[in-house]
């Protein structure tokens, strides 16, 4: 989750606290968590994810998880369709639940392996953006825009609902590649029957293709033919993003095509997980320009006119059960420039860019503490190691409980997710480990999370 201390790295590892020797008479038996409190076995973001946002993105429950928002069922055609559309429509407009926008990546981690193909720019907007000067600023905003959205196109996908009738969810996308490839969210297009592709200049494309997916960032990557005079977005650098950079976000929300909203990045780095698909998206940027369904997939620009992310989800304010006033979420393009040439040349993922302890674990909560007689009431407990992985090599063991990497301290699964999002595969690390009540520090050499 994303706590308010979430980028404190000073905060250090708390003091053990005393055992309690369980009953002689009293039986171990395996730790079962309560239902709905944890994943047992799965560390977020490293394992397949089994469920990807289809109409809604996630939603911040009270602890501060993303949850699965309700979906909503595509409707049957006809005028009874009209009608619960636009019902619907003014439904998510005033409450926020149906949020087409969704997530990944580290700032160690935006690397290009030498491996992955590189993507082929084409024929870029004719529009020159002129420097900024501290006074033509809407003049330069303008510019920016004028060259990002004749790249950005609606996407709209046939989907089948649960009781077999038809609608249609739009999202956005971003052509990337001068060949027709197109990347937008995957839970855009996931599970849909047919796709449609519409070109800011009105161009529709039926029957695209899906070349490729990615369900663990959320990004998928469709095929067209391309069309005459189709413009390749130009990608930039999201490593050096600074927070309160200025970013324009383009796309398709409630389906008024062609749409930007203006903001700032509000911060960089934010792991945000996500229960339902047991996916954590590392090192997003979070931005306050507004998010809103049919965004998903599109652009998040910066003032030259370069894609620098994008937008995938917004968070949920959830004592009011409504979206957050600007608070978004995008994937950054440099995780997109490593994703998307490996979708394009192979189908699919083989390099995923992602570090990895190589372990399952656990929160740990009072209820753990008691059942494992731990010496802390924080921390991951190491459910388990994988067989001849980055931590078991360097002998960390089932039962320790992690509590700082680098000297950061580790509170639970997100606080080590937002560790592990600013290293990437390789880089070695000091894991401060709990082993009953000794303490011990391991150095490991990160591993690369497998794809699939």
């Amino acid at each position: 989750m994303l706590r308010p201390d979430a980028n404190d790295q000073s905060k250090l590892s708390y003091p053990p606290v005393p055992q309690t020797p369980r009953p002689p008479t009293e039986e171990k038996r395996p730790y079962q968590p309560e239902e709905g409190t944890y994943q047992p076995g799965v560390l977020p973001g490293e394992g397949p994810a089994q469920v990807a946002y289809r109409e809604y993105p996630a939603q911040w429950n009270p602890p501060g998880k993303l949850v699965a928002a309700p979906s909503v069922k595509p409707v049957a055609r006809g005028l009874r369709t009209a009608s619960i559309l636009a019902l619907a429509l003014v439904i998510a407009a005033v409450f926020g639940v149906g949020l087409f926008a969704g997530w990944r990546f580290s700032r160690s981690g935006d690397i290009t392996a030498n491996s992955v193909p590189s993507l082929q720019s084409g024929t870029n907007s004719q529009v020159t953006v002129p420097p900024l000067t501290g006074n033509n600023i809407e003049t330069v905003r303008e510019a920016a825009i004028a060259k990002v959205k004749p790249a950005v196109v609606q996407v709209n996908a046939t989907v089948i609902g649960r009781r077999g009738e038809s609608g249609v969810q739009s999202g956005s996308g971003v052509v990337v590649d001068k060949r027709g490839y197109i990347v937008t969210n995957n839970h855009v297009v996931q599970g849909s029957g047919s796709i449609e592709v519409v070109f800011a200049d009105g161009n529709k494309i039926e029957n695209v293709r899906v070349a490729g997916a990615d369900p663990n960032d959320d990004l998928a990557v469709l095929k067209v033919t391309p069309p005459t005079n189709m413009v390749v977005a130009t990608l930039g650098d999201s490593s050096k993003l600074q927070v309160g950079e200025d970013v324009l976000a383009i796309g398709n929300p409630l389906g008024i095509t062609e749409t930007v909203t203006h903001g700032i990045i509000s911060a960089l780095g934010r792991s945000v997980p996500e229960d339902a698909t047991n996916v954590t998206i590392p090192n997003t940027i979070q931005t306050d320009a507004p998010i809103n369904p049919g965004n998903s997939g599109g652009a998040l620009a910066d003032l030259q006119g370069n894609v620098i992310g994008i937008p995938t989800l917004a968070a949920i304010d959830p004592e009011f059960n409504a979206p957050a006033s600007g608070v978004g979420f995008a994937i950054r393009i440099n995780q997109v420039k490593l994703i998307v040439p490996q979708i394009i040349q192979n189908g699919s993922v083989t390099h995923t860019g992602r570090a990895t302890l190589g372990i399952t674990s656990n929160d740990v909560d009072p209820r753990l503490q008691a059942w494992e007689n731990l010496s802390v009431d924080h921390g991951v407990y190491v459910a388990g190691v994988q067989s001849g992985g980055p931590s078991a090599q360097a002998g960390l063991q089932q039962g320790d409980v992690i509590v700082a990497i680098d000297g950061k301290g580790i509170d639970n699964d997100a606080s080590l997710q937002d560790v592990l999002a600013t290293k990437a595969p390789g880089n070695k690390v000091s894991v401060s480990v709990y082993r009953g009540a000794q303490q011990l520090t391991f150095n490991v050499t990160l591993g690369e999370l497998q794809a699939g």
